[in-house]
């Protein structure tokens, strides 16, 4: 219930304040992102397979974040950034349907 109000309350504060990322910020936002919604997924499956732990989840969002967000940066840095955010967003998206796909097997048994 908690997070529940968490998200209620930043989607409210971001409508009402309208934060604006900076430009040297925004390449890294859609990483970033994606990273975010790996580990909400990884969260939600571990929370149904009653193995969800607070401390692991905050843990691995951050880490996450961090470390795609480095990796992007590192690609940038190297002259391979597309190609990188690319190898990046397609090893995230495989996590993200695996675990959709075992919330899946989980609510709805098929």
């Amino acid at each position: 219930m908690i997070g529940f109000i968490a998200l209620v309350v930043g989607i409210v504060l971001g409508i009402v304040f309208s934060p604006q990322v900076p430009e040297a910020l925004q390449p890294y936002l859609p990483i970033a992102i994606v990273a975010a919604m790996d580990a909400v997924f990884g969260g939600l499956r571990a929370y149904l397979d009653r193995i969800f732990d607070p401390k692991v989840f905050v843990v691995s969002f951050v880490f996450n974040v961090v470390v795609a967000a480095l990796l992007v940066l590192l690609g940038d840095h190297l002259g391979v950034g597309t190609q990188l955010s690319t190898a990046v967003i397609v090893v995230l998206g495989i996590r993200i349907f695996g675990n959709a796909a075992a919330l899946r097997r989980r609510l709805f048994g098929a």
